[in-house]
């Protein structure tokens, strides 16, 4: 029979695993969204960003497909993948930073790096 406290932990561990993939999405969606905008051929600085920023969405496009398909992973594989997400959604906040008109993609990218980690506290 599972206790109260186990319910509460179940619940929390799906909270956090549904908040990490809608903020991966999120980030995903913005930061592909950043890349489209920035003209290819531009400074390498704006290079850069397009190529972090799409990296940053095929990153979290994975991390979600993780969290949300019913796969065999152990604790480690998860934890390795958010990970992974959270330092390239910090890379990619802090690259955007420095860029104009970045401000909400740089904050959707900080969401799902917070994210990530909550969720990893989750696994614990």
């Amino acid at each position: 029979m599972t206790t109260t406290t186990s319910q509460q932990e179940l619940f929390r561990f799906l909270e956090d695993r549904f908040a990490c993939a809608q903020a991966c999405t999120e980030c995903a969606r913005a930061c592909a969204l950043r890349a489209s905008l920035i003209d290819p051929e531009g400074t390498e600085q704006q290079e850069l960003v397009r190529r972090k920023g799409i990296m940053c969405a095929e990153v979290c496009d994975a991390t979600c497909r993780v969290l949300s398909e019913e796969n065999h992973l152990d604790e480690h594989a998860i934890r390795v993948q958010l990970e992974w997400c959270r330092a390239v959604a910090l890379e990619c906040a802090q690259l955007l930073d420095d860029h104009s008109g970045a401000v909400e993609t740089a904050k959707a990218c900080r969401e799902c790096a917070q994210a990530c980690t909550d969720f990893m506290a989750a696994l614990v």
